[in-house]
């Protein structure tokens, strides 16, 4: 192929030689050109590129661990809630705070290297959401939940009244008494479980239709 290569130089270059016409001569021109340099190696072969299609990497949203904190101190008024939490180290813009109608859950990230969280699941009345908030100090952190209706809180946590007795119209109406006698055994002394058993064992044989009879 150099062979070849090279007569082809040489007739072109004999034909440049005697050319007159300038479009001829740039032809001739730019042949010899493009064949010298294929004789010397120059030309690059065509690189056929294979193009990776790049892949996004996504990463997982990691699982955050959360140490509970349940140790606190709470005061109240009439309108109202505040509870004290003691915590060093807390960044402001690093608190998620959730508050809903009967309940809230605050989340601390980053607190000297680990995340805390601070919840109450079912408070024992209405808070106004959007009116509570989150007040960080040097040593503790104090919770404001405002009260939806005035009054005193007997406990941060919703109990169940187990003594209030059911008084559906449409049921016996000694169920709700049956209730409140099962409830006051459950939870009484050895003496005040004598005394009921007593008393409901009378009124199931009939010897007395009121089996708190006597015990009001």
């Amino acid at each position: 192929m150099a062979d070849e290569t090279s007569l082809d130089l040489e007739e072109l270059r004999q034909l440049q030689s005697i050319a007159k016409r300038p479009r001829i001569l740039s032809l001739l021109s730019s042949e010899i050109r493009s064949l010298e340099k294929l004789s010397q190696g120059n030309i690059p072969l065509a690189a056929t590129a294979t193009a990776t299609p790049l892949q996004a990497k996504v990463n997982p949203t990691p699982v955050l661990n959360y140490t509970t904190l349940g140790s606190f101190s709470w005061d109240q008024d009439n309108d109202k809630v505040k509870i004290y939490v003691s915590l060093e180290g807390v960044q402001e813009e690093k608190i998620e705070a959730t508050f809903k109608s009967m309940s809230f859950d605050i989340k601390f990230h980053d607190v000297q290297g680990k995340n805390c969280q601070f919840a109450i699941p079912k408070l024992n009345k209405e808070i106004v959401p959007e009116k509570c908030k989150v007040t960080v100090k040097p040593t503790r952190v104090m919770i404001t939940l405002i009260k939806a209706s005035k009054g005193n809180w007997l406990d941060l946590h919703f109990k169940e009244d187990k003594l209030k007795p059911n008084l559906d119209k449409e049921k016996d109406p000694m169920a709700g008494i049956m209730d409140l006698m099962k409830n006051m055994y459950d939870e009484g002394d050895d003496e005040m479980k004598r005394t009921i058993a007593k008393a409901w064992t009378d009124a199931r044989s009939g010897k007395t239709a009121d089996p708190l009879k006597g015990y009001r």
